[in-house]
């Protein structure tokens, strides 16, 4: 989903954009050097979406530059994952950045209206596992997804779960969040006709072991189509479920 090159080819195709302006786009530098950082400039135009800013280890200083940076480039939105509130309120409020608290991430710019295949459900083994399941949500939707959240629907109560089969039906993608044993995935697993991303996270007791068992149980699972990602993933879990609800059918 090259997205970017094909919108530059289009302009040029219908005029809006001179073939300069598009030669210009295109041969921007691969990277900026910032010393601490390269910063990937054809993000975009490989992988069809922007290099994003993990916070965690920077300090406010070193995200503003990255982000002033990409914004002097060209990129309008930026996101921002693993921003603790503290490094947020020292980062210059010119810039514009907006902080989803219980997701953890910086917004520079708009959330786009959906262009997806469909939707994606976020769905969590208990509200303890809520910011891991924000991550997902808010990293689907800043990359052009319509987010089904469904919260707390585990397997000690699976009523509530089933309760909700219409949206797990309707759904093109279905993230499946759960620490402790991590039994949610193999059991949306079970009921869903769409692509699963099994998300382990480090909430449980001791015998958990930080999150590693619901991942081996999530490895483990029998239910055919769940994929997993490392323990408290939600970003790579939001960015593989865009990925795979704008695939291009004959690309």
């Amino acid at each position: 989903m090259k997205t970017e090159v094909k919108m530059i080819l289009e302009g040029v195709r219908d005029g809006t954009i001179s073939v300069d302006d598009a030669l210009r786009k295109l041969k921007l530098a691969p990277y900026e050097d910032l010393g601490f950082a390269k910063v990937d400039m054809h993000r975009a135009v490989r992988q069809g979406a922007a290099e994003v800013i993990y916070g965690a280890g920077k300090t406010p200083e070193q995200i503003a530059r990255i982000a002033r940076t990409m914004k002097e480039k060209g990129q309008e939105r930026i996101l921002i994952t693993r921003l603790s509130k503290e490094q947020y309120e020292l980062l210059p409020k010119d810039l514009g950045i907006r902080y989803v608290a219980e997701a953890r991430i910086g917004i520079l710019g708009d959330i786009p209206a959906p262009n997806g295949l469909g939707r994606i459900v976020v769905a969590t083994g208990g509200t303890s596992d809520i910011p891991v399941a924000e991550e997902a949500a808010v990293t689907a939707e800043f990359f052009g997804n319509q987010v089904v959240r469904l919260f707390d629907v585990g397997v000690a109560g699976l009523h509530r779960l089933l309760s909700h089969l219409d949206e797990i039906s309707d759904a093109s993608v279905i993230v499946a969040i759960a620490g402790m044993e991590g039994a949610l995935a193999s059991v949306i697993g079970g009921l869903a006709d769409c692509p699963v991303i099994a998300v382990p996270t480090s909430v449980g007791y001791g015998a958990s072991f930080q999150g590693l068992s619901a991942l081996l149980s999530m490895l483990n699972s029998c239910a055919s189509g769940v994929s997993v990602v490392n323990i408290d993933n939600g970003f790579g879990a939001g960015y593989l479920a865009s990925m795979i609800n704008h695939m291009e059918v004959g690309k």
